[in-house]
């Protein structure tokens, strides 16, 4: 009950944050240079046809008159046309968004595969040589920059060995997961080695917990401890840091999916960006925020479910 409880909680504080992401994409979006009427019309725009595009999209209406319109919008799912692509926003969200999430998806669980055995094998050789090999290639590889890292897995393991193709997408599931595991490794690297450090430092202080030694006092085997004690209590602050770090992954999937040719929601919005195509901008930039900030809400009740105490 407890839980649910704080599940119900946590739902109800996420509403003030939905309006808030509302409001301050509404006021981003406009404090962009030039307008969507000149965007539509190109140069040679004259006046009486931006006034005539304007009036059709509602920017010739007072600012609060404007929000209460783009707020209906938003909650209808009418976001809009695209200026530049001439198709429905939320049909071209739903069709590049699934593609930044298996992406995403993809790197943080490579992610996890990587970081917590490594955390392990660092943290019980503390101090010897596998911690030291372990903790200085994370090191390396957090001090590059993501597009480096795709650059050089994509000269070495696309253009030069062919094990992986160079760029795009697949044409079913399997294919997609072929095509992305050079993306999402470039993606995964860097979260690895965030969540290994933690981790590894979580796991050295809780092995020396008193709560371990009378579980080693009572006899029960080394793999009911490390997973039932040991993990489970290392793992309260990584998730913590796993779910801030998933926004960090989005924005690193933009640079990603330009640097694979990937027909993401990131790609998305970069030529939206360049095309100054505002609808996309706003439905794309409202559709990443709602996801963060679920991503925020499900860490949240991971880490209650982890320690009961939150919860309280």
């Amino acid at each position: 009950m407890p839980l649910l409880a704080f599940i119900f909680r946590r739902v109800l504080q996420t509403i003030p944050t939905i309006a808030f992401i509302l409001v301050v994409t509404f006021i981003l979006v406009r404090l962009l240079p030039g307008d969507p009427a000149s965007a539509m019309l190109g140069d040679r725009a004259i006046d009486a046809d931006v006034q005539r595009i304007n009036a059709k999209l509602g920017l010739d209406q007072p600012i609060p008159v404007q929000f209460l319109y783009f707020s209906k919008a938003v909650f209808t799912g009418d976001l809009g046309n695209s200026i530049g692509l001439k198709l429905p926003v939320i049909e071209l969200i739903s069709r590049r968004l699934p593609v930044t999430l298996m992406l995403t998806g993809m790197a943080a669980l490579i992610a996890l595969l990587v970081a917590v055995p490594l955390s392990f094998v660092a943290a019980l050789n503390r101090g010897g040589a596998p911690d030291a090999i372990i903790r200085g290639t994370f090191q390396i590889g957090l001090s590059m920059p993501v597009f480096y890292v795709g650059l050089v897995l994509l000269t070495v393991f696309a253009a030069k060995l062919r094990w992986f193709p160079v760029g795009g997408y697949g044409e079913n599931f399997l294919d997609d997961l072929y095509h992305l595991f050079l993306p999402a490794t470039t993606l995964a690297l860097s979260l690895s080695a965030v969540l290994m450090r933690n981790l590894r430092a979580a796991i050295i202080g809780v092995v020396g917990a008193d709560y371990v030694d009378f579980a080693r006092a009572k006899g029960l085997r080394a793999r009911v401890i490390m997973t039932r004690h040991v993990l489970r209590n290392a793992l309260i602050s990584t998730v913590t840091l796993f779910g801030l770090s998933i926004g960090t992954l989005l924005g690193g999937a933009v640079i990603t999916e330009t640097v694979f040719a990937i027909p993401g929601a990131g790609r998305l919005m970069i030529e939206a960006i360049y095309g100054r195509d505002y609808p996309v901008i706003q439905g794309l930039t409202i559709a990443l925020a709602l996801l963060v900030s679920f991503t925020f809400l499900l860490t949240d009740i991971v880490q209650a479910w982890l320690d009961p105490r939150v919860a309280r």
